[in-house]
């Protein structure tokens, strides 16, 4: 009985996202917005799997309309989107259209000027799921740079934030900088893809602002469910995983697993040094060639068939992991601080402040940066 409650309840779920999200009109769809600006000149596209018009990838499409492209630039797992989370992106040539790949992921991370000889404009079109640490929005940063410093125009095409309906955490420090998080922004920042682009302009994130054009969305506001049609990564399945993303992907950073190279990655979580009835065996899968704690039973959470749906950072699943680790001195790594911006929150969940303590900290500049957001919000 406990079992059909629980596939009704994921069906109803399925079905809510479905109603709600079914009516927006995505950038990428209003071709008689953008098509005459992209007439008679060059366009290099930034995207992956998600990059799509209706069923169809955005590449294919423009190539079909006639449209000159002269490159595809790839982020973090590929155009295709099937390679592991930091795996090495090579440059290549798309087996479809015979269109040269141009890798924005490892030692090259902004596109060259060589790169974008001849280039008149480039097309920006990556589904972000709203986190801080995806990189994706990295990505962008460095390609509004490159397109500021040779005078070509950005198109945005925006896209909904499946955690747009929140924003929490804690303020990036400067110190912490890389490439899982570029600018003072909480972890969940409640923005689009093209409200982002404009404050990285707004903010002067960049030395010189970019010649931006964002290709806005129909019928969407940030509080409503979306079920993305393309999985963002190969690591976010579902819905589930994706609204959980933000608060358990804080685990990378410890000796806890978030279930990649199990069918269920960012829906349940533990490690070999947990006790709990729970269980789980991370193998050598799709977009999880070596995981965490590979071929070892992991003791932990299930968070599968909850009925759970996140509307701000929930630390407490992190805290009391940590209370519970048989080992705390080995529980944290070196990337946990990257991944939250900070060493505050490592220092004080190590020093026993509960949840509510903490939040209390960051509230501040969090309540700075809402308003610093609000003048980029379109929506």
């Amino acid at each position: 009985m406990t079992k059909i409650r629980q596939l009704i309840c994921i069906c109803l779920t399925l079905i809510i996202f479905k109603i709600d999200g079914q009516n927006i009109k995505v950038g990428s769809e209003k071709t008689n917005v953008y098509l005459p600006l992209l007439k008679n000149k060059n366009v290099a596209i930034v995207a992956n799997q998600t990059s799509r018009i209706h069923n169809t990838h955005l590449v294919d499409s423009l190539v079909k309309l006639d449209i000159s492209i002269t490159k595809i630039f790839s982020p973090e797992h590929g155009f295709r989107g099937v390679e592991d989370a930091g795996a090495y992106i090579k440059n290549d040539k798309d087996q479809i259209t015979n269109l040269k790949i141009v890798s924005l992921y490892g030692k090259n991370k902004k596109p060259k000027n060589e790169d974008l000889d001849s280039t008149d404009i480039i097309i920006f079109d990556i589904q972000d799921v709203g986190a801080r640490f995806y990189t994706y929005i990295s990505t962008l940063h460095y390609v509004m740079e490159a397109c500021a410093e040779n005078n070509i125009k950005l198109i945005v095409f925006d896209r909904p934030n499946p955690n747009g309906h929140y924003v929490d955490g804690p303020i990036l420090d400067d110190k912490h900088k890389s490439f899982v998080g570029l600018h003072p922004i909480p972890i969940v920042h409640g923005m689009t893809i093209g409200e982002y682009a404009k404050m990285i302009n707004g903010e002067k994130w960049i030395v010189k602002a970019c010649d931006l054009k964002i290709i806005t969305m129909d019928n969407y506001n940030r509080n409503m469910h979306y079920n993305l049609p393309v999985r963002p990564s190969p690591n976010l399945p579902n819905s589930k995983s994706i609204n959980l993303y933000p608060s358990l992907c804080l685990f990378e950073g410890t000796n806890i697993s978030v279930g990649r190279g199990t069918e269920y990655p960012f829906q349940h979580f533990g490690s070999p040094y947990l006790d709990s009835k729970y269980n789980f065996i991370p193998k050598s899968s799709f977009g999880s060639k070596n995981p965490k704690h590979k071929e070892k039973i992991c003791y932990g959470t299930d968070l599968r068939f909850t009925d759970i749906y996140l509307t701000n950072l929930n630390l407490s699943w992190l805290i009391n992991c940590y209370n519970e680790s048989k080992n705390k001195n080995v529980f944290f790594n070196s990337f946990f601080d990257k991944l939250a911006g900070t060493d505050r929150l490592r220092l004080q969940i190590k020093e026993g402040m509960t949840e509510r303590e903490i939040r209390k900290t960051w509230e501040q500049d969090l309540n700075k940066f809402k308003e610093i957001r609000k003048k980029y919000l379109i929506y």
